[in-house]
């Protein structure tokens, strides 16, 4: 009888098998996603065949060759961590170490938050590593509060707080007609925003209008943010791109510090050391105590665990090297400073170029941005235009990275904006 009990589930299961494979509708209602912004450019940019294609998409530095560069002190470093035993057991410290020297870097060397030892932090997936783990906290323990991003915004940070679950709102950035910081509406928001709400903020070289607010406005927008009781969160993706100095760049997050925030910071090297493929990034959250600080690590690490579990070690030990070694942080420092300077002279070239073509616009914004972008002001049209006519790709909100241009294209890319723009004096 058993067996003919189990002879005849067989059948049954081989003939539900037959007429209805499991393999089937599992995944019938997944729809293609959207292609992120800026991934798509580079992929029409690759599908190119023409010569003189030029790419100011991707966010990543590059020579006046248009090539990724290797740092002296990257190659250094490398030399001198070569045949390192990449083991379990000397992570937690390469890590601990990486984690400091990040900290430092950001907050200052003799600051109270390194003295009293308050602050949490984490070795991250580069910077939008950070962002994420940072949002996945404030859902657990904040999950009601909203977070305001700038308008505009890099394009992945709506992605990042969405994914999280946390509502998303945003906050006035961009003055379209000044093709400046909209300041006075920027301090609405934040007085019209909830008490205790969340605010991302660029503290140098924002992305993607290359528009930051000055000191004196650092200080009245943390002034108000006191007043609010609004928390801020800094995401520094390009310490050392704005104006080559490492300790000016982090000015903005020193303000607020001074004047007794706690903060969140996400801090990347993709860009300032030219290590994007090596994801390597920190998270740091402020405390009132190192207590408290312990406890938030101790949060995060949970989080981290859930999410990616442990982060790579080569990267961070590059990095690591670098800043606790005298020689080779000075060497960075200046290699940081030829890359900014780079893109400071791409900046006048464009903008001389434009002059001598007497465009019929006003082109000052291109030089008085700052960073590795420069919000161009171009609309969809030209924009598209640029790439069917000229072969340059950009995202369509009009950002330029100026990592693309070169002295051997600067002058094509002046003459092409200059036809697109020319014939319609509203373009802008």
């Amino acid at each position: 009888m058993w067996r003919s009990l189990v002879l005849t589930r067989r059948c049954i299961s081989t003939s539900t098998s037959t007429s209805k494979p499991l393999s089937l509708g599992w995944f019938d209602h997944v729809k293609p996603a959207p292609k992120d912004p800026i991934i798509g450019v580079t992929e029409a940019f690759l599908a190119d065949p023409s010569p003189n294609k030029i790419n100011l998409g991707v966010g990543a530095y590059r020579d006046d060759e248009g090539k990724p560069v290797v740092l002296q002190c990257v190659r250094d470093a490398e030399s001198k961590i070569t045949g390192s035993e990449f083991l379990e057991s000397i992570s937690a410290g390469v890590s601990s170490r990486f984690v400091e020297e990040s900290v430092e870097l950001i907050y200052g060397k003799n600051s109270d938050v390194m003295k009293e030892r308050r602050f949490a932090g984490l070795q991250a997936l580069s910077g939008t590593g950070a962002c994420r783990l940072f949002a996945e906290f404030q859902r657990h323990f904040h999950h009601d509060v909203p977070i305001f991003l700038p308008d505009p915004t890099w394009s992945n940070h709506h992605n990042i707080w969405r994914d999280a679950q946390v509502p998303v709102r945003t906050y006035r950035y961009y003055h379209h007609d000044s093709k400046g910081l909209n300041f006075g509406a920027f301090m609405d928001d934040i007085k019209n925003a909830p008490e205790g709400s969340f605010f991302l903020l660029h503290p140098c070289a924002h992305n993607p209008t290359g528009i930051d607010p000055t000191d004196e406005q650092w200080r009245e927008i943390s002034n108000q943010f006191m007043v609010n009781h609004h928390f801020p969160f800094f995401d520094m993706a390009y310490q050392g791109f704005a104006s080559g100095d490492l300790e000016k760049d982090a000015k903005a997050i020193r303000i607020f510090l001074e004047d007794g925030h706690i903060i969140g910071c996400a801090q990347s090297f993709a860009k300032n050391m030219g290590l994007y493929g090596h994801r390597v990034g920190c998270l740091s959250v402020l405390a009132k105590d190192q207590k408290q600080a312990m406890i938030v690590r101790s949060q995060l690490q949970r989080l981290a665990r859930a999410m990616y579990s442990s982060p790579p070690i080569h990267g961070v030990l590059l990095v690591s090297t670098i800043l606790s070694d005298p020689l080779l942080k000075a060497e960075w420092i200046e290699e940081l400073k030829v890359m900014a300077d780079r893109i400071r002279s791409m900046r006048a070239s464009l903008f001389d170029h434009l002059e001598k073509l007497n465009s019929p616009h006003n082109w000052d914004h291109i030089v008085k941005q700052v960073g590795m972008f420069c919000y161009s002001g171009l609309n969809y049209e030209q924009i598209d235009q640029l790439a069917r006519d000229f072969h340059i790709y950009m995202t369509r909100d009009g950002r330029i990275s100026m990592a693309g241009v070169t002295t051997r294209n600067v002058s094509y890319l002046a003459e092409a904006m200059h036809q697109v723009s020319s014939y319609d004096p509203q373009c802008q």
